[in-house]
């Protein structure tokens, strides 16, 4: 509880007038005795009432709080957050509120005033703005309520409860339900390649059309018919694919507000979406964690809410990226063929652990590797160069992507490809990579 500003400003009216009385006496004016007597009378009633108020604020009720928020957020996107107010009282009031929100979470316009009045509700709100991922709990709202005579203003402590959660980034996912497949593709910036053969999953027999292959007539639906009949194909539907995801330390790299594991995670969900939709199975396999994740790989759209619970708190570690240990829990889980997608950041010393991980992967599994390079490193390479540091720095970096280029022309040269990309074109260049592959029979 602490004194309102009304209280302030008339303790200091009559201090200042029994200052100046005081000082009149002592420079021998003639002062009446009586102003001096009014005045500590004023003094001593404004202290009883000042008494009086307090008790009675001690005494008041608090209002009732309750609070309306997601029960999920997406990292980094703005969310609003709605406290419903209200008190039993029978004259309005004008208070002050403010919610204890959890570290990680930025806000918005707190603290809150609100005029609340005698039986109705009110409502205020504030913008939320995660910056990291995971569980978050709600406990605590402060109100500074005001005394009945406005002479104190008293703190409250109310508990009000919640959980949220927040989830990686992914809502341009559910936006692109909205457009056109190929549109939305194109507004990611994925570029498909058309299919160079047949050898895919039969569809369907349908008549001969202008512009189809002759191969594609099957002879002896034209001999029943009598007419021209051709088989129609379609992408294989029943393949599987594993995301071996490093949480190690060299994913701990920031570029902008979001780490390169933030990045690699809005990669991995968005081609989980797009294989989702195209009848794959998907499954995950996290390496160099606190706590290694694996789930198997299943159909249907229900499996992309399975992958968002199970890595919406995951986080990367100092722990440094073993692929030998990763490659041999993989192979232990995973017998049928798939499509394994290793998501790390390439450092020239991977050169042998890395090949001998790949080679015992690629002997049953069909391997892409997904490398994130800093934004730094391509900043430097094209940046002016006019002084001794700033030659020693771009030396460095090309002799640290050549380096990198000679580990992914070794890696190509055992059939492995390569996506290497910027954090935030990662996703992008996955999708292209996976769906070039199917319309080429690839995978």
């Amino acid at each position: 509880m602490k004194p309102s500003r009304l209280l302030l400003i008339w303790l200091a009216i009559l201090l200042a007038i029994g200052i100046v009385l005081g000082t009149l006496r002592a420079l021998e004016f003639d002062v009446p005795s009586r102003l001096l007597s009014i005045n500590w009378g004023l003094l001593l009633a404004l202290l009883a009432l000042a008494v009086l108020d307090a008790v009675r604020l001690k005494r008041l009720p608090s209002p009732r709080v309750h609070r309306q928020m997601p029960g999920s957020l997406a990292l980094g996107r703005w969310s609003e957050v709605r406290l419903e107010v209200e008190h039993a009282f029978s004259h309005p009031l004008n208070i002050q509120i403010f919610d204890y929100v959890p570290d990680g979470l930025s806000f918005e316009n707190l603290p809150l005033e609100v005029e609340l009045q005698p039986g109705e509700q009110s409502q205020v709100g504030y913008r939320l703005r995660p910056l990291k991922r995971g569980h978050f709990t709600f406990e605590h709202c402060e109100i500074n309520l005001p005394s009945p005579m406005g002479l104190w203003s008293g703190k409250r402590l109310i508990n009000v409860t919640d959980n949220t959660r927040v989830y990686p980034d992914f809502a341009r996912l559910y936006g692109g339900e909205l457009l056109a497949v190929d549109n939305w593709l194109s507004q990611l910036g994925v570029r498909q390649r058309q299919r160079r053969g047949l050898g895919l999953e039969f569809h369907q027999l349908r008549e001969f059309r202008e512009g189809d292959s002759l191969r594609q007539i099957d002879w002896k639906a034209t001999a029943r018919q009598r007419t021209p009949i051709a088989r129609e194909y379609q992408d294989e539907r029943d393949q599987q694919i594993i995301f071996m995801l490093d949480c190690g330390r060299r994913m701990r790299s920031q570029d902008g507000e979001l780490a390169h594991f933030d990045h690699a995670l809005n990669a991995c969900l968005l081609l989980s979406y797009i294989a989702l939709r195209q009848g794959d199975a998907v499954g995950l396999s996290t390496f160099a964690s606190d706590r290694p994740h694996y789930l198997a790989p299943v159909k249907g759209t229900g499996q992309l809410n399975v992958l968002l619970n199970t890595v919406y708190d995951l986080d990367s570690t100092q722990r440094p990226a073993d692929y030998q240990a990763a490659a041999t829990q993989l192979l232990a889980r995973q017998k049928r063929r798939a499509l394994v997608v290793l998501v790390t950041n390439l450092r020239d010393e991977d050169d042998e652990e890395l090949l001998t991980a790949v080679k015992r992967l690629s002997k049953l599994h069909r391997v892409l590797v997904a490398s994130l390079r800093e934004d730094l490193l391509d900043s430097l390479r094209h940046a002016p160069v006019q002084t001794l540091p700033e030659a020693l720095a771009y030396c460095g970096t090309v002799d640290y992507l050549n380096d990198r280029a000679q580990l992914h022309e070794r890696l190509s040269a055992h059939g492995v490809p390569v996506v290497d990309a910027r954090p935030s074109e990662l996703g992008a260049g996955l999708v292209t990579r996976y769906l070039g592959g199917k319309k080429a029979g690839e995978l």
